[in-house]
């Protein structure tokens, strides 16, 4: 297994609009690493590029030392970089176990091995009474278990989570972060944490990054993160918001 996926310099421009200037962000395997910045930051940006959704203008990707930085986003998952999305993107017309199912087939199992493999899953997870729900027909936050549960497939050494708790309760939260830490203490997953919810990414990352405008402007323990000014600068649109986050946060 590859030891970490990182970005190198990575830049990413839009029409000349520039999304991403010159970032360098290290997941290392069996950590919970965070990223975090206002809306508009290049989360999500970083990301695609990370997983081969996106093709950096500048700027490389490696997942241990190979260069992967135009692999297609089918070929990286199956070398071991799954990820999750904010809108879940489930086949709503079938059930959970085969929403499971098709992404182990897709990713070369039989069927049989598949279907074995997505029940452990589901099991593991702690959802395994939702396994012939339609994907559609569920309620948001076990709609973003199963997106969770469905990357897990395959063992992927890296597992990048793009806002997974929105529009969570802090009860619901608290299992995510649950969730989060076994996957890294139980299956040795490197994970990616992309979050508004400040409070969560400090109580459950080793290390985070902030963006803002396209730039890494901090990075550092979360104890150093919650005490920086330059974070609580960026923040300045919703600074009632960060500071409660920061005062309610546990690290």
């Amino acid at each position: 297994m590859s030891t970490s996926l990182r970005a190198e310099n990575v830049s990413v421009s839009f029409d000349g609009l520039q999304a991403l200037s010159n970032v360098t962000l290290n997941i290392p395997t069996a950590r919970v690493t965070g990223l975090i910045g206002p809306n508009g930051a290049g989360k999500t940006t970083m990301v695609n590029v990370m997983t081969g959704f996106q093709l950096p203008t500048s700027g490389y990707v490696y997942l241990g030392d190979t260069d992967v930085s135009g692999v297609a986003s089918h070929k990286l998952r199956r070398m071991g970089v799954a990820r999750t999305f904010q809108g879940g993107r489930m086949f709503k017309d079938l059930s959970v176990l085969d929403n499971l199912e098709v992404t182990g087939v897709g990713l070369g199992r039989s069927r049989r091995d598949a279907a074995r493999q997505a029940l452990e899953i589901l099991d593991w997870i702690g959802i395994s009474h939702l396994t012939e729900e339609l994907a559609g027909s569920l309620p948001y936050t076990d709609e973003r278990r199963v997106a969770i549960s469905r990357a897990l497939m395959m063992k992927p050494g890296f597992l990048l989570l793009d806002e997974p708790a929105a529009g969570m309760s802090a009860h619901e939260a608290d299992d995510l972060c649950n969730i989060i830490q076994r996957i890294v203490s139980e299956k040795g997953c490197g994970v990616l944490l992309i979050e508004h919810n400040i409070g969560l990414v400090l109580k459950v990352c080793d290390h985070i990054h902030v963006l803002d405008s396209g730039e890494l402007i901090e990075e550092g323990t979360p104890e150093f993160i919650k005490a920086s000014e330059k974070v609580r600068h960026a923040y300045m649109g919703t600074q009632d918001e960060v500071d409660m986050s920061l005062e309610k946060a546990v690290v």
